[in-house]
């Protein structure tokens, strides 16, 4: 059977009784469940934890699903056959060799004006090109934290690619406050099976928490919501087989020569979250720069120019 042809009274030990409890806390499908922790279950449904865990274990047999092992070789076969869709930008897709990869979560963090929320507009037309063009002809799911999410150059990004009715595959949602944010990345998994979304867009990925998490007496509460979150998104990257990107802010720090210099936001949690971090910067004239902080196949500080034009993002000539 297929996975969507299951129920989820399939589950053994889930009832019709537990079913609906399940339901009404939106989760609809057993795959969903082999994604979520039992903890994530108890809280929304008030199921007892031991049945929690049992329900989540009995998914993952219902559907097969085995702690991974692989060999070296089988691990860089896997890598290599992963799919990939480009920046529309040749010296990024350079940079990255290929552009953004599928299972991954991709970090750019940079201050106002680096180009940010225009990587994150062209990266939402890109990812619907056919394969052919260097897309994977999917969907977007695009988290609009700071209301700087622009139809119109969705719309001017897609006449450049040649993508008729972009905005259609792209679906935004607009988030105002933490909770709201955490609630709609949780409940994200039927929209991903509707659409097919292939790429899911924060942008940004700490502004909420910054502002709505002021003082040193909260920092630990949201530095454990920050690694919640970006936990959740790790589980859908490699769940549903698609792309995770998020923005995040910088901040001024002192360095050992007494140097004031630009970081990114959110500590270790962000620091150890995304499996590729790219530090958006300015360039000469009117170029920018995208340099590699941390990436386990890339290597550190390599770099590749850009230019925002009123057609995106654009390589310098």
């Amino acid at each position: 059977m297929k996975d969507e042809e299951y129920e989820l009274e399939d589950i053994p030990g889930v009832g019709r009784i537990t079913a609906q409890k399940l339901r009404k806390a939106g989760i609809t499908s057993v795959k969903q469940i082999t994604m979520l922790i039992p903890e994530e279950i108890e809280s929304r449904t008030g199921i007892n934890i031991v049945r929690c865990c049992n329900i989540v274990r009995e998914a993952r047999l219902l559907l097969g699903i085995k702690p991974g092992r692989a060999t070296g070789r089988e691990v860089k076969e896997e890598l290599m056959k992963r799919e990939t869709f480009t920046f529309g930008v040749k010296a990024l897709d350079e940079l990255t060799r290929g552009g953004i990869m599928m299972q991954e979560l991709i970090e750019f963090a940079g201050e106002f004006g680096t180009g940010k929320t225009q990587l994150c507009h062209q990266l939402s037309v890109t990812v619907q090109l056919p394969p052919a063009k260097g897309g994977v002809a999917g969907s977007v799911a695009y988290i609009d934290t700071e209301g700087t999410f622009s139809p119109e150059r969705i719309e001017k990004i897609g006449e450049r690619f040649g993508v008729e009715d972009a905005l259609d595959n792209v679906i935004r949602y607009r988030v105002t406050s933490v909770q709201d944010l955490e609630d709609t990345v949780f409940f994200l998994h039927d929209d991903i099976t509707k659409y097919n979304i292939r790429l899911v867009i924060v942008d940004s990925i700490i502004y909420l928490y910054r502002a709505q998490f002021t003082g040193l007496e909260k920092l630990a509460r949201r530095q454990q919501r920050l690694n919640y979150i970006l936990d959740l998104l790790r589980r859908y990257a490699v769940h549903y087989n698609l792309a995770v990107v998020y923005t995040n802010q910088v901040l001024d720090k002192v360095d050992l020569k007494h140097t004031i210099i630009k970081v990114p936001t959110g500590g270790n949690i962000i620091a150890h979250a995304a499996t590729h971090r790219f530090f958006l910067m300015y360039g000469p004239k009117d170029t920018r720069i995208m340099k590699v902080l941390d990436s386990y196949m890339l290597p550190k500080d390599a770099a590749a120019p850009y230019r925002i034009t009123d057609r995106g993002i654009e390589d310098v000539e």
